[in-house]
């Protein structure tokens, strides 16, 4: 299980480090929808890296395993996604244009399925996911939803299918129906094609995606087609069954009916997840939604109503008790068992009594005594980190302005609760701008550089959660002081310290100005430091991640090869992990092309042994790189 952990984060980090500059020759909308599958994937790092802690466990491990093989499957269809825009876009006409926008929208359309699916089956409990982390997992399915909704209508029912086929032995598929019916007559085809919005077509974009053989589509085809055929003959029946109930059927435990081989009436589905609500409640617009998916639509940042796209003038939701009421009359009726409202389900009603608290505690963050100021500082951080409703409540009463005046105590720890304050109210989006209006970034930086350790952790891990929202990078960069306050960290901090600036610096290095100033900083030394610490877990890894983001700039580049890195880069190539060997070759690659000296250093440094080794035993793209290496290597010497 460790080693499909690994793997995961490996994928994560390789898309996330995809920017703007390696889609430049993507078409629209290729490009546009690459970016933002890159940043959706990257808010999962924390994620896999829980995953890859929990390790492997008894009982249920085989389950937790299952899992973590789809999430591998559904990250390795969306690298491949981010890859068809890598590749140079060939021209088109109008009309072929139009055939290539739609293609892209099928299979962003899977990718985004395909990975808000395996998401909702997390097994927190199991991996022993943190509330933080589960939020970010939340907010990335929801933010994944509202993409597929952008895409236009799929039936999902072709996307499950053909997920579960995938998942199968290849020699399995499709065996058994071509031995009992044999292949689908022309007929068959095109009425399905017709119902299914081009089968066909969706089939072979989703195999190509999925990383399957055009030879095995066929089959995959014809099994398709069997299995929609089956559920359409299943839905009939559980239509009539429900229609026409049998005597047998009558007054039996199963009279109590699915709500979903029933008609629900409109006005009880919420307009978001389209299903029966179970605590529907109105928001300023009138309209009203199941309180959990509109709770998330306002996590997620949004400000408008989901139906209507007015303006919401209030986050305020007022339970709608009389279509509750109606709800359950109906499915009384219907002999269907009523939805049961969760215990916690983010309501606001239940902080609702926590306000006045919450407003005595931001009151007196500014108190005369200190022992107050510290004491609501104190209690302020743990509250921001139970919920998303008290971060919501602690902002909208005023709680960030002051917290940022905090941050220049002069007593050390009401500083570490006021910045790890910040840490946890900016996990909810909505904040990261507040925290950043109100002047925060300087005053974190402040504590970065001076602060007890502790405290310089949660602020470089503050900085980290603020750079998420693009335009922070930019500001964070642009501070006097921020990224190199967050290099020193990375060379002279605690253990966590240095992984938190590793962190952040990785995410602010997205933005190509950055690099330039973290390597003007001194960034180069830790990290070729780094490279050579067996001894810290993750510390080669993180070293080689922030590099490969790193060398992409011209001037980083030269940088890094006067740092003298690839002595110690080809030695990874010989004796380290198989992700590390593999992102030692891309930065080695990235260094030597159209650079002759590069190319001839690591030539006499005896690279092409261990890139031989590489290109024959290691990942798909370490043998890409490497192999790319050895032709570059070949050239110089016969020239």
């Amino acid at each position: 299980m460790a080693t499909a952990a690994e793997a995961a984060a490996e994928i994560v980090r390789e898309i996330a480090a995809v920017g703007a500059a390696d889609l430049a020759a993507a078409a629209e909308p290729l490009r546009a929808d690459c970016l933002r599958l890159a940043r959706k994937v990257s808010l999962l790092s924390h994620l896999v890296a829980e995953v890859a802690e929990a390790g492997a466990g008894e009982g249920d491990g085989e389950a937790a395993a299952e899992w973590l093989g789809e999430l591998v499957r559904a990250l390795q269809a969306a690298r491949r996604f981010v890859e068809l825009g890598r590749a140079p876009a060939r021209p088109a006409g109008e009309s072929d244009q139009d055939v290539i926008c739609n293609n892209v929208a099928i299979q962003f359309k899977f990718v985004t399925w395909q990975l808000q699916t395996v998401l909702a089956s997390l097994p927190q409990s199991r991996f022993q996911i943190s509330d933080e982390v589960q939020e970010e997992v939340d907010l990335v399915r929801a933010q994944l939803r509202r993409e597929m909704e952008k895409k236009g209508e799929i039936d999902v029912n072709i996307f499950s299918k053909m997920h579960d086929i995938l998942a199968l032995p290849v020699s399995t598929i499709g065996s058994q129906s071509e031995q009992s019916h044999g292949q689908p007559d022309t007929a068959q085809m095109e009425s399905l094609c017709n119902d299914h919005l081009e089968l066909q077509n969706i089939i072979t974009l989703v195999s190509e995606i999925s990383g399957v053989p055009k030879s095995d589509t066929k089959r995959i085809t014809s099994h398709l087609i069997e299995g929609l055929e089956n559920m359409r003959v299943t839905d009939s029946k559980r239509s009539v069954n429900v229609s026409q109930p049998s005597d047998e059927t009558k007054g039996s435990p199963q009279t109590h009916k699915k709500s979903d081989a029933v008609a629900i009436p409109e006005d009880f589905r919420c307009p978001i997840s389209l299903e029966l609500m179970r605590d529907p409640v109105i928001v300023s617009t009138g309209q009203t939604y199941e309180r959990a998916f509109i709770q998330r639509w306002i996590d997620c940042g949004n400000r408008t109503c989901p139906k209507t796209q007015q303006k919401l003038q209030n986050l305020t939701l007022t339970p709608n008790y009389v279509l509750r009421s109606l709800i359950l009359q109906w499915c009384e009726e219907k002999g269907i068992e009523p939805p049961t409202r969760s215990k916690n389900d983010g309501s606001y009603l239940e902080v609702g009594g926590e306000r006045v608290v919450i407003e005595t505690l931001v009151r007196n963050l500014s108190s005369s005594s200190l022992d107050e100021r510290k004491s609501a500082a104190a209690e302020i951080r743990s509250l921001a980190k139970k919920s998303t409703d008290n971060r919501i409540l602690l902002a909208e009463s005023g709680a960030i302005p002051a917290l940022v005046k905090l941050l220049s105590s002069k007593d050390l720890k009401t500083q570490e609760h006021a910045v790890t304050s910040l840490l946890n109210l900016s996990i909810y989006d909505q904040n990261k701008e507040l925290i950043v209006v109100a002047g925060a970034i300087v005053p974190i930086i402040q504590v970065l550089r001076k602060g007890g350790m502790e405290a310089r952790e949660n602020a470089a891990a503050a900085i980290f959660s603020l750079s998420l929202i693009d335009d922070n990078k930019i500001t964070i960069g642009s501070t006097p002081g921020a990224i190199e306050a967050l290099v020193e960290l990375l060379q002279s901090g605690s253990p966590r310290g240095r992984k938190d600036a590793a962190t952040a610096l990785f995410n602010l290095c997205i933005y190509q100005a950055n690099k330039v100033r973290a390597v003007r900083a001194g960034i180069l030394a830790p990290l070729i430091q780094m490279l050579q610490d067996s001894s810290r877990n993750g510390a080669i890894d993180e070293a080689l991640t922030i590099l490969s983001v790193l060398v992409s700039h011209h001037e980083c580049k030269t940088a890094i090869a006067k740092a003298h890195a690839i002595p110690f880069l080809i030695d990874l190539l010989r004796s380290s992990q198989a992700r590390n060997k593999e992102n030692a070759a891309a930065i080695l690659l990235a260094l030597c092309k159209k650079d002759a000296e590069n190319l001839a250093c690591i030539g006499r440094l005896g690279a092409q042994i261990p890139l031989t080794e590489l290109s024959k035993t290691g990942t798909d793209r370490a043998k890409r790189k490497a192999t790319s290496l050895l032709e570059h290597l070949s050239k110089l010497q016969v020239l």
